[in-house]
């Protein structure tokens, strides 16, 4: 198992729909990925004003093949992998504000 920093660049317009999709819990039900990519999408930080950065859990080669098909290349743009371990891209974004102005439905 790897983990990632991913850095992307949300399309602003489409968020909203993203947003929804996320609040009905469609991305949770994609297997093998989904309860992953719904988790890091949910507590996504806002980097900048115009890019999005979360930490992912992965098992594809190339990282994310699966999530970008299905989820991540309609959403955003210019996406960027980094290696971590579990747990230190999130220690790293803490401080970040999140990329919602409101919270997600709870899961």
């Amino acid at each position: 198992m790897a983990h990632y920093i991913v850095r992307a660049r949300p399309i602003q317009e489409l968020l909203p729909e993203l947003q929804e999709l996320l609040a009905s819990g469609e991305i949770d039900v994609m297997r093998p990925f989904g309860g992953s990519l719904q988790y890091s999408l949910e507590n996504a930080r806002r980097q900048d004003k115009d890019w999005a950065i979360w930490e992912e859990e992965d098992y594809c080669t190339p990282p994310l093949a699966q999530e970008r098909a299905a989820v991540l290349d309609r959403y955003f743009t210019d996406l960027t992998v980094q290696n971590v371990s579990r747990g230190e891209g999130w220690e790293q974004l803490e401080e970040l504000p999140p990329l919602w102005d409101r919270p997600q439905a709870e899961r």
